[in-house]
């Protein structure tokens, strides 16, 4: 099923990724340091935005905005961090978003841009989290259990304070035990803070980010238990390839997800296998280039289209939504 939103604007979400791409994302592409042609360059810094093949990156040194241009040629290289990236090396390049810290090197171009020879990064440093519906839950627990934790400390506090008040002579102890259940109260609230900040990095979405604006969609959808493309998916899939024809800067954003009829393990694994057949057409029959598809990924029976306790609905939640987009901020530029 195919819908063209020319006009559509992407939600504003009360968070982003990190407080640091809040910032970040405020830099455009007018700031941008310039490289010197045919001179070799090096950049390390946090993906601001992205444009189709440009990506945009903050110097971590000196602040400056570099434009980071992927080509065919552009090697991308996972180094090993604290956690284990389970994502196939050839997928490494889908991770090119913003909230993402990269060292790149390569030559400068005409433009002024680095065009990239070789990207390194680190998965552990990836801002944008694919997160199972039990980490969002444990996350609110903690987040609820530190709020807990801060109310109990402001009440300790007071609680203090008022024996230190009732008893002079055992003010200086109770007075003591005020200070340090400020403390607690104040340590436990920030963390309850963390780890709403937390809350608010799982399962987000390159679309949910205000910069970005979709512009095509298709929403391809599954027979229970499947995984592979019928003919009125692979039949949308080229309409939407199509669409992209002559389109600059775009990108392709693919998410599966699944009904709940399952358990969560079958319908994370059943997620994710749909979401990779959508690439996999878009790569091999689309000739889409795996650069320009951006994080892929399964999300499991979470984000319902509708509800699961009929057939119908089930049938609508058994679905892979693609979306094209472009960045407001630097198509609005050109």
């Amino acid at each position: 099923m195919i819908s063209a939103n020319s006009s559509r604007h992407i939600r504003v979400l009360s968070y982003v990724i990190t407080l640091m791409l809040l910032g970040s994302l405020a830099y455009s592409v007018t700031s941008a340091a310039q490289i010197v042609s045919d001179q070799k360059g090096k950049v390390k810094g946090t993906i601001v935005s992205r444009n189709g093949d440009l990506v945009n990156v903050k110097d971590k040194k000196l602040g400056t905005v570099v434009g980071v241009l992927l080509t065919d040629n552009t090697k991308i290289e996972r180094k090993h961090g604290k956690v284990e990236f389970l994502r196939h090396s050839d997928m490494d390049i889908t991770a090119m978003v913003p909230g993402l810290t990269i060292d790149a090197e390569g030559v400068g171009n005409a433009k002024g841009q680095l065009t990239a020879s070789k990207i390194t990064f680190i998965p552990d440093e990836f801002a944008v989290e694919v997160a199972e519906e039990q980490q969002i839950m444990a996350n609110k627990a903690a987040a609820g259990q530190a709020q807990s934790t801060a109310n109990q400390g402001v009440q300790a506090a007071g609680a203090a304070q008022s024996s230190a008040n009732a008893a002079q002579s055992s003010a200086n102890a109770a007075q003591s035990s005020a200070n340090q259940a400020g403390r607690d109260a104040q340590a436990a609230g920030t963390v309850a803070v963390m780890d709403a900040d937390a809350i608010a990095m799982v399962n987000q979405r390159v679309s949910d980010l205000s910069d970005y604006k979709t512009i095509f969609e298709a929403g391809i959808y599954f027979p229970s238990d499947v995984s592979t493309l019928d003919d009125a998916a692979k039949a949308d899939l080229t309409t939407l390839v199509g669409y992209t024809n002559g389109l600059e800067g775009y990108m392709i954003e693919v998410a599966g997800y699944a009904s709940s009829t399952g358990s969560k393990q079958l319908n994370q694994k059943l997620s994710e296998a749909r979401a990779a057949a959508v690439v996999q057409y878009l790569r091999e029959k689309g000739n889409v280039p795996m650069r320009r598809i951006v994080v892929p990924a399964g999300y499991g029976a979470t984000h319902p289209a509708a509800a699961n306790s009929d057939p119908q609905g089930r049938a609508l939640n058994r679905r892979v939504d693609v979306k094209v987009l472009i960045n407001k901020g630097l198509n609005e530029g050109d």
